[in-house]
């Protein structure tokens, strides 16, 4: 009965920390049900990509695909609280505006909005629209999006090192072990065959290699990952599974 209610509040915490849905457990989560919560986010991926694709269906029913695909992108921003966004903009700003690993890890405090994080914020964005402009399948191959780059968050939480001593990103990676990992890697390849079949097994691991290659960049700039190359993995996982996904047709 306490693994159930553990794995509950863990649940509620993934949602609560990824998206803005109102929050279910009005109390703070101890570190336990936090570090839990890493084996859930896909699962929070499929509910964002669920919501996504019906935004896209209702709008590129009424208008033409380019508006819709702007429209669900900002459903997509809004529901996350643009938190993942936050993340990439300040990642870009720090990894590549600074000359030292801990200069890059200051830039990367300072909420101030550089000339990286504007280009790299603006080229994600417009990127991420046009591959929804040119999206053939249908939900189910779009919901798979979210999923897969959540997935590859999960895995990198338990997997890489943390490069701050403090914060919510430490507070994950100090209580996610491998069941979390292996959770996180169950439900994102079940929703990817389930949903997609072989190309959604092809989105997945195409998804997870492009992550494999970003976190390999980041750790060559810092000594680790923190909360804003989680964000930067997820709005880069997503990107690169919308391309895969319009590609593979």
């Amino acid at each position: 009965r306490r693994w159930l209610l553990v794995q509950a509040a863990a649940l509620s915490a993934s949602l609560q920390f990824l998206t803005i849905a109102p929050p279910i457990v009005r109390r703070p989560f101890d570190n336990r049900e936090m570090g839990a919560a890493v084996g859930y986010f896909p699962l929070i991926g499929l509910l964002i990509g669920l919501l996504v694709s019906g935004a896209r269906a209702l709008a590129i029913s009424a208008i033409g695909p380019l508006l819709a695909a702007a429209l669900s992108l900002a459903v997509w921003v809004i529901a996350t609280g643009a938190l993942h966004l936050d993340g990439l903009l300040d990642s870009c700003d720090g990894l590549f505006g600074g000359h030292t690993p801990e200069r890059r890890l200051e830039i990367m405090r300072d909420h101030h909005v550089g000339a990286f994080a504007l280009t790299g914020g603006v080229l994600v964005l417009l990127v991420k629209c046009a591959a929804l402009a040119e999206w053939a399948d249908g939900w189910r191959a779009l919901a798979i999006v979210p999923v897969a780059a959540r997935c590859g968050l999960s895995l990198a939480v338990v997997m890489q090192p943390y490069a701050r001593p403090q914060g919510t990103g430490s507070v994950l990676k100090a209580n996610a072990g491998h069941a979390q990992a292996l959770s996180a890697g169950i439900i994102g390849l079940a929703v990817a065959l389930v949903l997609g079949g072989w190309s959604g097994l092809i989105v997945l691991v195409g998804t997870l290699l492009v992550q494999a290659a970003i976190i390999a960049l980041i750790r060559s700039k810092i000594p680790g990952l923190t909360g804003d190359s989680y964000g930067a993995l997820v709005e880069l996982g997503e990107l690169a599974a919308l391309v895969l996904g319009a590609c593979i047709r």
